[in-house]
């Protein structure tokens, strides 16, 4: 037993001490015993052996302590019970004997203790390291089960042992089903078992194995996989193989990704004409991409990869200012964009657009530079060919415009404003004036005698608006009687006057959005002009018969042949009225006083009705034309205008000629616009108007009336008849 002492007392101690102390008292007992049986026949070697016996078994038993008091007390019995009367210790030799037999018993006590205790601490470290093993087996099995990828554990038959939840979520089978099954017949297709086996065979013979292949699971899908291998050794001379399997089935699908990718990106790159580059500081060298090859030609045993070949093939005038900027560029660590030339070993010079990028360490300093070389010798080709024809375009777009200049004018000289002909100063300044005023909302009053033309200038302002699109409306205030004119303007409410059936609107109504052209607005009845001017300011109306009062929406031009300044004098127009109408005059000259025009308007005219009539005139007589620049015109362009159909009608060869009476009695011009007519003119007008309606039997209107005979419109006819006091009804009877 182990030595005790008070710092290793416990009970299984006393125990020991115990029964070492009983056993050295038995066995003097029993050696005192026996040595009277033996003294009897004088036999002393037995006690010697069973001294030593006892205090062997004392002391292995017993202890250190209990083994010394056995080696004593058998001294002392060998003494006083064998050789009475011998002082103790008298036979040397035996005592020696004994106390070196115990000294070596005491010396094996002491070595088994400490051989015990060894035993004990092994034993208490490997109970700990099986506890510790038993943890690090549930942690590995735990794992196992929890690796990410399927991990499968064979025999060195690939025999499947183990497979964990990864296996059974990538390949379907359960632990249950692939235990114990033939790892190829599990998952490897059936053309690929033969590599299966010398996979087998590269895993037995030690070698660790690293291999992407295909796989199958168990609903006969496939999937691509990335699995090591390796052989391990259980012990007592078992062997298994580990498989760990990895689906690449998605990074396998970005590599094809990735490969057409960059496919794609040669492909446009040759395409585009467009090569890419990468020039590493540190060792100097250039990689480049295929495209770059062929931009530069790079012969056979030349060598891309150094800066010095591809500043070699720069243009000498290029190569100098490309060099510098370069180390620019590396000096202030930026970007840069070059365009140069470069020569080809046939002479060929390409133009070559280069964009150029730094790549930085974490330190700020330049690692490399990348960009790409763009060949845009066509672009620039083309670029310098478009602007060689740009300039050449420019060079006949003046050309052209200063022809379009001239042609426009000899239009404007002959078609000026659709219907409105002629190129005089006198017409020019108002066309100019209708040209600034037309893109306005402005208020336009047209003054001029009758027969100039102020309608068509009123049609040329609305055409040439904004409000073209709309509707113009145009009203002669003079032909409407003075009880209509209101409800003819702002129309009526049914049951409004005797005869009103039904609710009408006005011409303000029908003209929203658009223009209204009230001609001879001088003859508007005093109330109709108050409406007028509520119009003006307001933009609102009411009809007749309603107090509901209605937005309008209308631009307003006016025109009138009366001086309105004499009529507001004379108390006939309103001074108010006038001022909101006169925002934007236009005074209409006279044909006398435009005579330049008045070759052209006999052309346009004498073409006009010749079409009309179904008849070729080729010329005008030249005493026509001298005849025409002679007579004042007093009916100014409308008179000409039927003068020349008149006379068309009676035209019977190619020239055209009038009749020289027609234009014999010359009237002298009016002083003023608003100047009453002469007795000679009204003399005139009345004889052409009687005339007229003789032939046409008293009828004024329609295609046959006397208003289409004298070329002007009915309203205007019947004001005249009405103003000369002509009785129509002289002429029905064909009296």
């Amino acid at each position: 037993m182990a030595h005790l002492s008070a710092k290793t007392w416990t009970p299984r101690a006393a125990e020991s001490i115990a029964l070492g102390y009983g056993l050295a008292l038995v066995s003097v007992a029993a050696a005192f015993a026996l040595a009277l049986a033996f003294l009897h026949f004088h036999l002393p070697l037995p006690f010697t052996s069973f001294a030593l016996s006892a205090i062997a078994l004392t002391f292995w038993y017993g202890g250190t302590k209990p083994g010394i008091v056995a080696v004593l007390l058998s001294i002392l019995i060998r003494s006083y019970l064998f050789e009475r009367g011998s002082p103790p210790f008298s036979h040397a030799l035996y005592d020696l004997a004994i106390v070196i037999f115990g000294g070596l018993m005491i010396w094996l006590t002491r070595r088994r203790g400490q051989l015990e205790k060894m035993v004990t601490e092994r034993t208490t470290e490997l109970m700990k390291s099986n506890a510790d093993l038993e943890k690090q087996r549930e942690y590995l099995d735990g794992l196992f089960d929890l690796a990410p990828d399927a991990v499968i554990l064979t025999d060195e038959n690939f025999n499947v042992l183990r497979v964990n939840k990864e296996f059974t979520r990538m390949f379907g089978y359960t632990p249950e089903e692939a235990t114990g099954r033939w790892l190829p017949d599990l998952i490897v297709p059936e053309e690929l078992r033969e590599s299966a086996l010398n996979n087998r065979i590269l895993v037995s013979s030690g070698e660790r194995v690293d291999l992407e292949n295909v796989r199958r699971r168990k609903d006969g899908s496939r999937l691509d996989t990335s699995v090591t291998a390796a052989r391990i050794s259980l012990g007592f001379g078992r062997v298994a193989v580990y498989l760990i399997y990895r689906d690449v089935t998605e990074r396998k699908q970005a590599d094809e990704k990735l490969r057409r990718s960059e496919a794609s990106l040669l492909e446009a790159q040759r395409m585009s004409h467009t090569g890419s580059w990468r020039h590493t500081l540190s060792s100097g060298r250039v990689d480049v991409s295929p495209e770059v090859l062929r931009i530069f030609e790079v012969q056979p045993g030349e060598d891309p990869a150094s800066v010095a070949f591809h500043f070699a093939r720069i243009h000498p005038e290029d190569r100098p200012t490309v060099e510098r900027n370069y180390q620019n560029a590396q000096r202030t660590k930026s970007s840069f964009e070059f365009d140069y030339r470069i020569v080809l070993p046939d002479g060929t010079v390409k133009f070559i657009h280069n964009i150029g990028h730094p790549i930085l360490d974490e330190s700020g300093e330049i690692v490399e530079f990348v960009g790409t070389a763009m060949d845009v010798t066509e672009q620039t080709r083309t670029r310098d060919e478009l602007e060689n024809a740009f300039e050449q375009i420019k060079r006949l777009k003046d050309r052209l415009h200063d022809e379009n200049l001239a042609l426009r004018e000899q239009i404007d000289q002959a078609f000026m404003f659709e219907e409105i002909v002629g190129s005089s100063p006198a017409l020019q300044d108002v066309l100019s004036r209708v040209v600034r005023v037309a893109p306005t909302d402005s208020t336009v009053l047209i003054t001029g005698e009758t027969g100039t033309g102020k309608e068509l200038i009123a049609r040329a302002i609305h055409k040439r608006s904004h409000r073209a699109s709309q509707a113009f409306i145009s009203v002669n205030c003079a032909s409407i009687p003075a009880s209509l004119i209101a409800s003819e303007l702002f129309g009526h409410e049914k049951g409004a006057f005797t005869g009103a059936f039904e609710r009408r609107q006005g011409r303000f109504e029908l003209a929203h959005s658009g223009t209204i052209f009230l001609d001879e607005i001088g003859e508007l009845p005093a109330e109709t002009q108050i409406a007028l001017l509520r119009v003006l300011q307001e933009r609102e109306f009411e009809r007749v018969g309603s107090n509901r009062a209605l937005s309008t929406d209308v631009r307003v031009i006016a025109a009138t042949n009366r001086d309105l300044p004499v009529a507001i004098a004379a108390g006939t127009f309103r001074d108010d009225l006038f001022y909101r109408l006169n925002v934007f005059p236009i005074e209409v000259p006279p044909l006398r006083q435009r005579k330049e025009d008045i070759p052209m308007l006999l052309e346009y005219f004498v073409k006009r009705y010749a079409e009309k009539a179904g008849k070729q005139i080729r010329k005008i007589d030249r005493a026509t034309l001298d005849l025409c620049l002679s007579y004042p015109w007093p009916g100014n362009i409308r008179e000409l205008q039927n003068i020349i159909e008149r006379s068309v009608i009676l035209c019977a060869g190619e020239t055209f000629w009038i009749d020289p009476a027609w234009l014999s009695a010359p009237v002298p011009p009016r002083s003023g616009l608003s100047a009453p007519l002469t007795q000679a003119l009204e003399s005139q007008e009345r004889e052409m108007i009687e005339a007229a309606l003789a032939e046409c039997k008293g009828r004024i209107a329609g295609p046959n009336g006397a208003a289409a005979k004298l070329g002007i419109p009915r309203s205007t006819l019947s004001w005249k008849i009405k103003q000369l006091n002509i009785r129509t009804e002289s002429f029905k009877s064909g009296s």
